[in-house]
């Protein structure tokens, strides 16, 4: 029983305990309970991955760009001429053009299975409603190994991507929301980074909790954003790290919400576009493209169960 080891008055045996949970086990009812070990062989697979996947990772890391590739105009906003012309960050090597398509990528999985359905939703950024869906049922083959879930997810939904790139090309985001997040990741390049560095489109991290990292504690961050959200507005909570690294925003979606949603760069887009995005693709809680792509990949594999 765990509660008469850690209560003992032996310091060595509750050490043992805490070392125990560290390479493990795991506390049920009350009770210290061993997991089962991975093989010598299982540990050797992982290890190979990780480090194949790591090195991987880094090369790709290089093209990722934290800037705005393309200028997007807001419906409603003017461009406000300087005496160069056009609105200074409408620059030749920064086009503007108005935000019209944004995409919602989301995978689902099947209860008990390592099967999965990948969803791609893209809505009118005017009107928020879903003009293309598309889906894609995968087998996970690639072992699950925290820091690298794109090693597991992101070919599929590069493959949506691609398919409505080559098929209607007209509907084709540009900017997409993926649940997950991008620069807000231990290395620094997540699931939003890494689809939006091998597809070359603008993406958007959404996290629906925080991961401790460079320092930050999601319960010193949900308490600083509840205590500024008392103000009755929609507000933001900078993310920035131990090492004074800015990973990403804590973000009030809508004026109901008193638990924050974690916006970080993907790729291609700045953190300022990113909040500006997301903030008018919501409806609820959760951004209207990624909520879409989740409701209704969860829907399909309900059909399939009845």
């Amino acid at each position: 029983p765990v509660e008469l080891a850690m209560g003992g008055d032996t310091p060595a045996l509750r050490a043992g305990i805490l070392s125990a949970l560290a390479t493990g086990c795991v506390i049920v009812g009350g009770f210290l309970f061993l997991k089962r070990q991975k093989s010598l062989g299982e540990l050797r697979r992982l290890s190979y991955y990780r480090d194949l996947w790591e090195r991987e990772q880094e090369k790709l890391k290089q093209k990722l760009v934290k800037t705005d590739i393309t200028r997007w105009i807001f419906e409603g906003e003017k461009i406000k001429e300087t005496d160069q012309g056009s609105d200074a960050k409408c620059k030749e090597d920064t086009p503007c053009e108005p935000l019209l398509r944004v995409g919602g990528v989301d995978i689902s999985f099947l209860k008990g299975s390592d099967e999965a359905l990948a969803s791609l939703v893209v809505l009118d950024f005017r009107t928020l409603k879903v003009v293309y869906t598309d889906f894609q049922k995968v087998r996970m083959i690639n072992p699950y190994i925290a820091g690298f879930l794109a090693f597991r997810e992101v070919d599929v939904l590069a493959n949506l991507l691609g398919k409505l790139r080559r098929e209607n090309p007209e509907l084709y985001p540009q900017v997409t929301l993926v649940d997950g997040n991008g620069v807000l990741h231990p290395r620094g390049f997540g699931l939003a980074s890494h689809l939006g560095v091998i597809t070359g489109s603008p993406t958007i991290g959404i996290g629906k909790n925080l991961h401790s990292i460079d320092g930050l504690m999601r319960h010193e961050v949900e308490r600083d954003f509840k205590r500024e959200v008392k103000e009755g507005k929609r507000c933001f909570t900078v993310l920035r790290g131990k090492s004074s690294t800015i990973h990403g925003i804590a973000l009030q979606t809508t004026e109901k919400s008193t638990k924050p949603i974690y916006v970080s760069i993907g790729h291609g887009v700045s953190l300022e576009t990113a909040r500006q995005v997301v903030t008018r693709c919501s409806i609820t809680r959760i951004p209207e493209p990624v909520r879409q792509a989740d409701l209704r990949s969860r829907e399909l594999i309900r059909s399939w169960k009845s």
